[in-house]
């Protein structure tokens, strides 16, 4: 049956305008993304400086089929099919379990393409990763008072690169699970693949509260067959990609006080966000997506809850022993005596968007370009008019922007925190993985693609995610 395009409340000659436009703006990411590999291989094969496999992903060329392939395939199969009509019919309860259920199918799928043994078993036991150091938290006070003796490079008994670049939150997570009996990379692999798949969920909760249920329904195919399953289901980062999730889920549900405790919601929200301050140095950033949240809603009311939420891991470590600020300065320090030494900035801070590109596929491009379009629009139904009279109308208007300006917003807000992090200088490569957590939130930008060519949109998607998979070997 041919969708009319007055569905999408656009006349035919505006739909055809929008997707030439699509199109052009897809054409010049994935000219990105050729640049990249190209400029890439030419540096790394001059001076080696780059330090990664496959410029720009950190991933070998390795054409292979697995036993996740058939999986893989089926599963792309059956969200194109039948995913934009299930988003439309089913119940919202078993639409938001459904996504969850559908993405774990997905990223375990593609992580099976490498086999259980080196896709999700091996990968948290590596020499860099964490359950290389679970024997030296016998006992863990001790360990955490004395963590930072062991970051820089040149310490006695330095800890391997992810322990050393990060929180010890995360090393403990792996910690408790050897502890209740959950030990080994099999058990942690699964651990970072199911919290992984929830996020979709999270983010659909979310869509809901800020945007309503139409958005986020459109989007609610595009979060399950996103080509990050690649990444979420090969490192601790898909963990941390579900714990953001939820913590901003949780605070669009405390703002719109949709929740049935809006206070537990909010509080809930800032335990959260402390835990991932915790788990990654960099993901404190999620700081300027959850004031967009509250930007977007007109409303500041969760946030003395958010707060005292907020505070209770840190207090938690800092008791303990651990200083989160001594740290971080240290991280500096022991990133500069690795390879980031080397990675040229220059490279790096347009080859990471191209990693981005491979992430959130080329569907998420299209929808971004529809936000940037519709972003001016957007923020003056947020702030009316320019200077102080924005001011005065941003303090004075009550009504909230629509549920359409609020999309644009969040996902602008998303787009906002990826340039900081690529600015930073503080993520040269390996961003496919490390930026998990902000891509994520790119991807609801799809909800603006017009619902006639959602399958075609979806088949890219899937097309990218398995090419990525089968023809290459990820690192971590």
């Amino acid at each position: 049956m041919k969708t009319d395009p007055r569905a999408d409340g656009l006349r035919p000659d505006e739909e055809r305008t929008g997707r030439r436009r699509d199109l052009a703006a897809v054409a010049g990411a994935a000219a990105l993304l050729l640049a990249a590999v190209l400029v890439g291989r030419a540096l790394e094969h001059a001076d080696g400086s780059l330090h990664v496999g496959w410029p720009p992903l950190y991933a070998w060329w390795e054409p292979h089929l697995g036993p996740g392939t058939p999986a893989a395939l089926a599963v792309a199969a059956a969200v194109i099919a039948y995913g934009p009509g299930l988003a439309v019919r089913l119940p919202w309860r078993a639409l938001v379990f459904g996504a969850w259920a559908a993405s774990l199918a997905w990223i375990l799928s593609l992580a099976l393409v490498d086999g259980w043994y080196r896709g999700i078993a091996r990968r948290l036991t590596t020499r860099y990763e964490y359950l290389q150091v679970i024997d030296r938290f016998d006992d863990v006070g001790a360990t955490l008072r004395d963590f930072n003796q062991h970051i820089l490079i040149n310490s006695p008994d330095h800890w391997p690169a992810h322990i050393a670049g990060h929180p010890p939150g995360a090393v403990l997570t792996f910690v408790g699970l050897d502890r209740i009996g959950l030990g080994g990379g099999g058990w942690a692999g699964m651990w970072c693949v199911v919290l992984g798949g929830s996020a979709a969920a999270a983010v659909l909760v979310t869509l809901r509260a800020l945007t309503g249920e139409r958005i986020a329904r459109a989007a609610a195919p595009f979060l399950v067959l996103a080509p990050a399953a690649v990444w979420i289901g090969a490192s601790a980062d898909g963990y941390f990609t579900a714990v953001a999730a939820w913590s901003i889920a949780l605070l669009a549900l405390a703002t719109t006080r949709r929740a049935r405790w809006p206070a537990a919601a909010a509080f809930g929200s800032g335990l959260l966000f402390g835990l991932l301050c915790y788990l990654s140095y960099g993901l404190t950033l999620f700081a300027v997506m959850a004031a967009g949240v509250m930007l977007v809603t007109r409303t500041s009311r969760p946030l003395p809850l958010l707060l005292a939420g907020a505070l209770v891991v840190p207090i938690a470590f800092t008791v303990t022993g651990f200083n989160w600020w001594e740290a971080y300065h240290l991280l500096v320090e022991r990133y500069y005596q690795g390879a980031a030494a080397v990675r040229p900035y220059a490279y790096w801070i347009w080859a990471n968007l191209a990693c981005t590109v491979a992430v959130i596929g080329f569907a998420t491009v299209a929808g971004l370009r529809r936000a940037v379009g519709a972003g001016r629009e957007a923020v003056r139904e947020l702030a009316p008019g320019t200077g102080q009279e924005a001011v005065r109308g941003l303090a004075s208007c009550t009504a909230p922007p629509s549920p359409s300006s609020r999309l644009v917003l969040l996902t602008l807000t998303a787009l906002l925190t990826v340039a900081i992090a690529d600015l930073s200088g503080m993520s040269k490569a390996e961003t496919e993985r490390i930026w998990l957590p902000f891509a994520l939130w790119l991807l609801p930008g799809t909800a603006l693609l017009p619902r006639s060519t959602h399958r075609p949109w979806l088949t890219a998607q899937a097309i990218l995610a398995l090419l990525i998979n089968h023809l290459l070997f990820t690192g971590w």
